[in-house]
């Protein structure tokens, strides 16, 4: 069974309140039902957090041991050469995800820190984001 660990970073704890019409009105929490379900034979685990520290310290719990991490670092990826890092350290893949197309949106977006340091780059699919990622790291892309 491959272990693939979601994790999200600041502000996607308030998916379906947060800018409904940028990030849709679904929690995470239901769509990630949704997703194991999809799934039966990966286990995914999933992490959010509103602080860096936080990020990076899951990146080195699980990637030494898990086949994959799907990586949406919201604004931190924007930010955050110390993610950058953290993903370069660790054996398992990273995807790196975003539930809206962030090249339509504010120049700032435009750029990300993460990106070299990923497999690939998933954007604008909305909550199907992270599927696609899943289907990457089991190798059905």
């Amino acid at each position: 069974m491959k272990r693939i660990e979601i994790i999200n970073g600041p502000n996607l704890n308030l998916l379906g309140r947060r800018e409904p019409d940028v990030y849709g009105h679904r929690s995470f929490e239901d769509y990630l039902t949704e997703l194991r379900q999809q799934y039966p034979d990966v286990e995914l685990g999933y992490f959010q957090s509103n602080h860096e520290g936080d990020l990076i310290q899951r990146i080195h719990d699980v990637g030494f041991s898990y086949d994959g991490i799907i990586l949406n670092a919201g604004a931190y990826t924007h930010t955050s050469i110390a993610l950058h890092d953290a993903i370069k350290a660790v054996p398992a893949p990273a995807i790196e995800v975003h539930i809206s197309n962030v090249h339509q949106r504010e120049d700032f977006r435009h750029h990300s820190f993460i990106s070299a340091a990923c497999r690939g780059v998933i954007c604008g699919f909305g909550l199907d984001s992270y599927r696609l990622a899943v289907e990457a790291l089991i190798g059905r892309q």
